[in-house]
């Protein structure tokens, strides 16, 4: 980490550091208010949420000090909280909104991956899910 970096409390780049330690957040059931029909906005839906986060565990894995990690119980409280309170008509919106807000608000996260299923979007499928990735700009 350079002296800038740990002063800013910013997580180095991952890929420059060959680092591929990874956080995931698996099968998280929300609900919300989503889609774009009226009968959509009548009743929050189920949504299942998948996050994997890039960080760097090295700090962490030396001292067992958890100022020294990404909270993964912090970062998914924020995600419930939004999600709750959402009422986006699209899953992309929704996801942008997600992922911005992680990598705004925990600067320890190089990077997130979310996918965003939504069980009762289609008839014969078992969910219908969007994915994105996006990554800290440096």
């Amino acid at each position: 980490m350079t002296v800038l970096e740990e002063k800013r409390n910013v997580a180095p780049s991952n890929q420059a550091l060959n680092v591929t330690d990874k956080i995931y957040i698996r099968d998280l059931l929300l609900r919300t208010i989503i889609g774009i029909h009226d009968w959509e906005r009548d009743n929050k839906q189920d949504l299942i949420i998948n996050v994997t986060l890039d960080v760097d565990m090295r700090a962490a894995g030396q001292s067992d000090d958890i100022d020294d990690a990404v909270n993964y119980r912090s970062i998914t409280k924020r995600i419930i909280d939004l999600v709750e309170a959402s009422s986006y008509g699209l899953l992309e919106k929704l996801g942008t909104h997600l992922c911005d807000t992680v990598l705004n608000e925990y600067p320890g996260v190089g990077q997130i991956e979310l996918t965003l299923d939504k069980p009762a979007a289609l008839r014969f499928a078992r969910s219908v899910a969007v994915s994105m990735t996006r990554a800290r700009n440096v």
